[in-house]
């Protein structure tokens, strides 16, 4: 029978295998005590199995408060408990009910943190995964070979419809490949939704028509369900081609029923991260969270950036562009299973062939960004297929927003070549002014 794993890192006062069995048994077909119809038949079909336990350090005090009383020691384990895929269907909000719900509110565990999961090659015949996800952004905006550059509307309120597509006209003429709403721009009244569209897609199509180059624009789809699909059907008549999603907002189902539609990429923003990730032994890691997105389809998914403003280290960013890059079913991908995943919509993309297992989904790597991380996230992660967006480190650039993306480019250009930041500015006397701007500014 086709089974879910998942990896905790947990921390407990009892002996690691009744802690374990524990959370076992409460997250499939146990209680506190016998009931009538638990039947051993019922149990080896429906329970959850401890596969492997492997001890860690012990320490005196507890990670989290409200555990069981101990004497005083605190083991740490890291375990691996699986599930029948039959107890939650193909359904992500069970799944996630499964191997996130109420094991968190045990008592058994002082820490307990979701690290990742394993998924069976059965679930990539009932989701579709990402509609897009890295070949199909490349194959909207043309970008191929190098991070797609970007940027987001600053300031994030107040700004009107006109006066953001002024700012995107000179993006435009800055030459980015894509723009973004922030994440705190969805529909307010200064700026309405299909106002701010109706303004800024006659500029976007202006320039291409002029240049051939089509820019993404991520409008920021954020809001109940029925205004989603109604704003997710302006973008598509007004010819964009991306809609942004706050996902831990609206939610896995809402998410997927945006992603379902399949005319859009799917911007997927993580703002809310730091609730779910920041403690060490409680929430979730990113190399499972961002597995629940591509099973919803989202495209694109924020992974922070190195040396970035915000709490999380640069261990954790590489990470977690990592897993986004690997396949999320690699037997059907060794297996050579394919499809056509991009198809032809009103945007004019065409059908190009992917692998069922792959259900690739862009890194957007951001959070204070400026060129001079480009050679150290280049030589940690060794690829370029990201959305690199840098707000501050384009539009604050001394000589304008078209120097700013003209530099990031080269920056990446001397990322890839293997130079470091005083080689690169020693190369391109252009990227001096970047170091002497930006340099030491992120906090």
């Amino acid at each position: 029978m086709d089974r879910i794993s998942a990896t905790y890192l947990i921390e407990t006062p009892l002996p690691v295998e009744m802690a374990a069995a524990s959370l076992a048994g409460e997250q499939s077909s146990g209680t506190f005590v016998p009931v009538p119809g638990e039947t051993e038949e019922l149990k080896q079909r429906f329970a959850a199995r401890v596969e492997k336990i492997t001890p860690r350090e012990t320490v005196n005090s507890p990670a989290l408060p409200g555990c069981r009383p101990s004497d005083g020691k605190f083991q740490r384990a890291e375990i691996v408990v699986s599930w029948p895929v039959e107890n939650m269907s193909y359904n992500l909000p069970a799944l996630v009910s499964t191997i996130q719900g109420n094991l968190y509110e045990l008592s058994q565990f002082s820490g307990l943190k979701l690290m990742d999961l394993e998924l069976p090659p059965a679930l990539a015949r009932h989701f579709r995964g990402p509609k897009f996800g890295v070949a199909g952004t490349r194959q909207f905006t043309g970008v191929q070979n190098r991070p797609l550059i970007g940027t987001i509307i600053k300031p994030s309120l107040g700004l009107t419809p006109q006066q953001t597509a002024t700012l995107v006209q000179t993006l435009a003429d800055a030459g980015i490949d894509f723009i973004k709403d922030d994440e705190l721009m969805a529909d307010p009244p200064h700026s309405p939704f299909d106002e701010r569209v109706d303004a800024v897609m006659p500029v976007l199509h202006a320039h291409a028509d002029r240049t051939g180059k089509k820019i993404m624009y991520a409008f920021n789809l954020s809001d109940e369900l029925d205004a989603m699909l109604r704003h997710y059907d302006k973008v598509v008549r007004s010819g964009g081609t991306c809609a942004m999603i706050s996902l831990n907002s609206v939610g896995l189902a809402g998410v997927k029923k945006i992603c379902d539609v399949g005319a859009l990429a799917i911007h997927g923003h993580r703002n809310g991260w730091g609730l779910l990730n920041r403690h060490p032994f409680l929430g979730i890691e990113f190399p499972a969270y961002q597995k629940l997105w591509r099973l919803a389809g989202v495209d694109q998914i924020h992974v922070n950036g190195l040396g970035n403003k915000f709490w999380e280290g640069d261990d954790s960013v590489v990470r977690s562009i990592e897993s986004c890059l690997k396949p999320l079913f690699p037997d059907t991908v060794a297996a050579g299973v394919s499809r056509l995943n991009l198809r032809e919509n009103r945007s004019g993309l065409t059908s190009a062939p992917a692998t069922i297992g792959d259900f690739s989904v862009l890194p957007v790597v951001s959070s204070g960004q400026w060129g001079g991380q480009a050679p150290e996230t280049f030589r940690r992660t060794q690829t370029v297929d990201l959305l690199y967006l840098a707000g501050g480190g384009i539009m604050a650039h001394p000589d304008g927003p078209a120097a700013g993306v003209h530099a990031l480019r080269k920056w990446w250009e001397a990322a890839v070549d293997g130079l470091t930041v005083e080689q690169a500015a020693a190369k391109y006397p252009e990227l001096r002014m970047s170091v002497e701007t930006f340099a030491g500014k992120v906090r």
